[in-house]
């Protein structure tokens, strides 16, 4: 038989197999992500337009909750990158509506901050222990990871807070000191 006979179709299949095993463990496309590809930024928010999925009131609570989650949220532009990736998932996009009208139930954004950290840190305790059965917690669940990952992949976490260089060789790793940590 000759040599490439089954050579392709194994090469394709081991290729599909791996995409699988990608998209599922990083379920959000290479172009959503910052760090994926080189784009101009918007010089700030207000230059980001306006949210595809999300209304503008819906929008305003969701900025303030991603804002509590990691500050400077909103000016790395998360709320809009959110706002992406719910316009793409119609289980995510259930979901926030929900969250987000439950929030605005409680008058969210007329609270003080610290009346609104009351209704977010108690989630936030659920959620770490793994405690997520109501619609309440899967919400601040899906926002809190969204919110992660759109921050620190995003200029500001990624590059700025992190210190993320991109595509640098080293002749040596530098020595981590434990102090440093």
């Amino acid at each position: 038989m000759p040599e490439n006979a089954y050579g392709d179709g194994r090469r394709e299949t081991i290729k599909i197999i791996g995409t699988i095993g990608l998209q599922c463990a990083f379920p959000f496309a290479g172009d959503e992500l910052y760090g994926q590809h080189q784009h101009p930024a918007p010089a700030n928010t207000a230059d980001a337009g306006p949210p595809q999925f999300f209304r503008p009131e819906q929008f305003q609570v969701l900025s303030r909750v991603a804002e509590l989650i990691v500050p400077g949220a909103t000016a790395a532009r998360v709320p809009n990158y959110i706002d992406l990736v719910v316009r793409n998932n119609a289980e995510h996009q259930k979901l926030y509506t929900d969250g987000l009208a439950w929030l605005a139930g409680k008058d969210f954004l007329k609270l003080g901050e610290k009346q609104q950290l009351a209704i977010l840190e108690p989630l936030c305790a659920q959620v770490d222990r793994g405690e997520v059965k109501t619609m309440e917690q899967r919400f601040f669940r899906v926002a809190k990871n969204m919110t992660a990952d759109g921050y620190y992949t995003s200029k500001a976490g990624l590059v700025e807070e992190l210190g993320y260089l991109g595509n640098q060789v080293l002749a040596e790793y530098p020595e981590c000191k434990i102090d440093e940590h």
